[in-house]
């Protein structure tokens, strides 16, 4: 009885020495609740390859209005469905749509847009310690689209997993029918001299690990080494119960400073030597699913 006793004692000796230690303080740079926004669903194009493996792509349409609001009328009229991703270019694109599988457009798809390179003003909110080799400035803007400037206009960049619209030579804007994603080393200097229209946000691997096509600029040789495209819909455009839901993270805001700091001084115990700088292309602003 005695040992009871004590040991009831001792452990009630030990209780308030476990609560007086405080749980560790989440880092600066993890986001609050509050900081994860929706994607709305007319701004997110759902795009089914063969075998079921499904592509996620967030549009840009306050950068590129009419690029998008062609993209939008194409996968209403299921225009995709059919076509086929035909061009896998090793370090550099994955390309889709038309090629040579349709020709003719939708009626109200225009088939050269106003060209949609560059935006009229600059609304980023974060800015990076060191100078940018194509751009006066890069940032973000307050809802994560990668932006740089020259301090009048801007444009979106062309970072890996970057949308843009496929076009033959000037005066070609391209129509949005054929699409394209970075899968290499950012290619850079195409920003200015091609609509961005939107970032894949989930299912980049069912393009990235295609096999490379052997023909000039990666396209395929044959018909059957494409890879058919089952259907691509804006995400509105399914039945609600079947809409992903994503959410992209708000960079206005000091967690979000925190985070891009850290991105910019990667710190021990794995690196040694801090950079000390990033480039816009290797701090994306993070997108999820939404819990």
């Amino acid at each position: 009885m005695l040992k009871s006793l004590l040991a009831l004692s001792a452990l009630a000796a030990a209780v308030p020495t476990l609560a007086q230690t405080a749980p560790a303080a989440p880092p600066a740079s993890d986001a609050a609740a509050a900081d994860w926004q929706p994607i709305p669903d007319n701004e997110l194009l759902v795009m089914t390859l063969r075998g079921g493996h499904q592509v996620f792509i967030r549009l840009a349409p306050r950068y590129a209005p009419a690029h998008v609001a062609n993209i939008r009328k194409l996968a209403e009229a299921h225009w995709w469905d059919g076509t086929s991703v035909y061009r896998v270019q090793d370090n550099y694109v994955a390309q889709w749509g038309g090629g040579d599988d349709k020709t003719a457009l939708p009626p109200m798809v225009i088939e050269n847009p106003p060209a949609e390179y560059e935006w009229s003003r600059y609304d980023g909110v974060t800015g990076f310690t060191r100078t940018d080799p194509y751009a006066a400035k890069t940032g973000h803007s307050a809802d994560g689209w990668p932006l740089a400037t020259d301090g009048k206009i801007s444009w979106l960049t062309h970072c890996y997993g970057m949308v843009g619209v496929a076009r033959d030579l000037a005066p070609s804007t391209g129509s949005g029918a054929e699409l394209y994603t970075v899968i290499g080393h950012a290619p850079r200097h195409l920003d200015r001299n091609i609509a961005l229209v939107g970032r894949v946000v989930e299912g980049m691997q069912w393009l990235s690990s295609l096999p490379r096509g052997g023909g000039n600029l990666g396209v395929y040789e044959s018909p059957a080494e494409r890879l058919p495209i089952l259907s691509a819909r804006l995400a509105s455009q399914l039945p609600e119960d079947e809409r992903p839901h994503f959410q992209y993270r708000a960079t206005d805001n000091e967690r979000f400073a925190a985070w891009l700091k850290e991105r910019e001084n990667r710190q021990p115990p794995f690196f040694t030597v801090p950079a000390g700088g990033a480039d816009i292309c290797n701090a994306q602003a993070p997108i999820r699913r939404a819990p």
